[in-house]
């Protein structure tokens, strides 16, 4: 194993690599420091400049793009009190009070090198566990991957913040849309309503664009009717002695140990994302800290826990997808297409089947973290530049970037018609509340779940077998258990906030 990643790191330090790895981990960056890009929405606008490169050297761009915007989040968290991505929403907690305490470079770099450290301790992680797991995935059939697939499905519709009820409609939804189109098996036409634009499908990217990168392009267009100008800050002055800061890290272990293990699972369990490891990480620092009274007013253990978990958590999204083939969040759900464009298939035999590929992310991955470093030492006090950039300027430049990605899928229009028609159900599901991420996830799972289903029935027509076979079984256990506690948690969260309001109670 190590002589593949040493091999891999050297092939991946060169400048074919090296360049596409660096300029994704830039892009990364930048669009985690501008409140409403996301991450998500940064890496879609890189997939369509990938196209034309080899594998190796696209999945490094887009690893970098993970990294650095993991990262790029904490400088105006930290800096204006804005959160770039929503994974570096606790760091707002604590790094904004700091800043405003006149010790800006302090909060802005403990960030950093938690990133750096908490990200690298990840990397272990990732390394060591995804050949055993993808190794005991070997030991999956139709039944247990159709299984998986259900109980990644009910994770996600468990856990969204919003109602319970309109996160299970936005996983059907995702559902149906694999169902319009031609089947995955016998390639039988279904709900096309006799026209060539639906016999087709909808094909992932475009829907996920439209559903994340569109949609908040309306959003934040309805926003700018409200007049509010984002506030002018002058670059601040973030000279610090890394060597103290790195000592202030280093010297709380379990501080630093518990908030990257907490990333890491976070990441690992399908489309929770960054935001839930940040805020759980911070939330288990003060529970465990001797001065939770701290907390909130610049203390550095919040910075430390929710910046080392936010960049762990992409090593733990990594593993998903890589031993497993299920997107841990929508940041990975658009490598996952990108892999499938460039005819890789992720899952348990991809590291046997594409070694180069695989360590090479690995390798990506390693050294995405230094790169990070270095671009955060040179730009974070330009980054204050590029936030103060009107949204009447960045908003046509992204709408069509978007556009372009979208045709240069298969260089047809009909792509450009998804993303449009996407983009209005993204933006309508958005103004009623309803969670995004089991939509996509729906999406991205639908063709696999019926896949997995036709194949375990032509194999064996025994519907039992889904039960009685021990890994499936106790996989749809999990999933219903999953829904069983995730409506236990709705209901009592409702009980306590009708209580509180004095309104009579309600299930959802």
């Amino acid at each position: 194993m190590f002589e593949y990643l040493l091999a891999s790191l050297v092939e991946v330090l060169r400048p074919a690599y090296l360049l596409p790895l660096s300029i994704g981990t830039l892009a990364g960056m930048i669009g985690g420091a501008l409140p409403g890009v996301t991450i998500t929405m940064t890496i879609i606008l890189v997939l369509p400049f990938t196209f034309g490169f080899d594998p190796l050297q696209g999945l490094a761009a887009m690893t970098g793009v993970y990294v650095g915007g993991s990262a790029g989040g904490l400088v105006t968290a930290s800096l204006l009190g804005i959160p770039g991505t929503p994974s570096a929403i606790a760091t707002t907690f604590d790094g904004f009070p700091m800043a405003r305490k006149g010790q800006p470079g302090r909060a802005v770099w403990l960030g950093t090198w938690a990133s750096a450290i908490g990200g690298l301790l990840g990397a272990v992680f990732l390394i060591g566990a995804t050949g055993p797991l993808a190794a005991f995935a070997l030991r999956f059939g139709p039944w247990e991957y159709f299984s998986l697939f259900v109980f990644a499905l009910s994770m996600v519709a468990g856990l969204t913040e919003a109602s319970l009820l309109k996160g299970l409609l936005s996983g059907a939804l995702g559902l149906v849309v694999t169902v319009i189109g031609s089947d995955p098996i016998m390639a039988v036409p279904r709900l096309t309503l006799g026209t060539e634009f639906l016999r087709s499908g909808f094909q992932f990217l475009p829907v996920l664009i439209g559903i994340f990168a569109f949609a908040q392009i309306m959003t934040d267009l309805e926003k700018m009717a409200g007049g509010a100008a984002p506030p002018r800050v002058e670059a601040p002055n973030l000279a610090v002695s890394h060597l103290a800061v790195i000592r202030e890290i280093l010297g709380r272990p379990f501080l630093l140990l518990w908030s990257t293990l907490i990333g890491v699972w976070i990441g690992v369990l399908p489309a929770i994302g960054g935001s839930a490891a940040n805020v759980m990480a911070y939330d288990q620092a003060k529970k465990f800290s001797k001065h939770p009274e701290r907390f909130g007013t610049g203390t550095p253990e919040g910075i430390i826990a929710s910046e080392s978990s936010n960049n762990a958590n992409v090593g733990g999204s990594l593993v998903t997808i890589m031993a497993f083939g299920i997107p841990g969040d929508a940041v990975t759900a658009v490598m996952l297409g990108a892999m499938i464009i460039h005819g890789i298939q992720p899952g348990p035999l991809f590291i046997s089947q594409e070694p180069r590929v695989a360590y090479g992310i690995f390798a990506a991955y390693l050294l995405a973290h230094p790169v990070m470093l270095v671009l955060q030492w040179l730009g974070a006090r330009f980054y204050l530049k590029i936030v103060q950039v009107p949204k009447s300027v960045l908003i046509p430049v992204v709408l069509v970037l978007c556009t372009v990605g979208a045709y240069a899928l298969n260089n047809i229009m009909e792509n450009v018609y998804v993303l449009l028609i996407f983009g209005v159900v993204g933006y309508l599901l958005v103004k009623f509340r309803f969670p995004l991420a089991p939509l996509i996830l729906g999406v991205i799972l639908g063709d696999q779940i019926e896949v997995n289903l036709v194949r375990a029935l032509m194999t064996d027509a025994n519907p039992w077998l889904f039960l009685t076979r021990p890994l499936s079984g106790g996989m749809l256990a999990l999933s219903v258990g999953s829904v069983v506690l995730a409506l236990w948690q709705h209901r009592r969260q409702h009980r306590r906030g009708a209580a509180q309001a004095g309104e009579p109670d309600t299930d959802f």
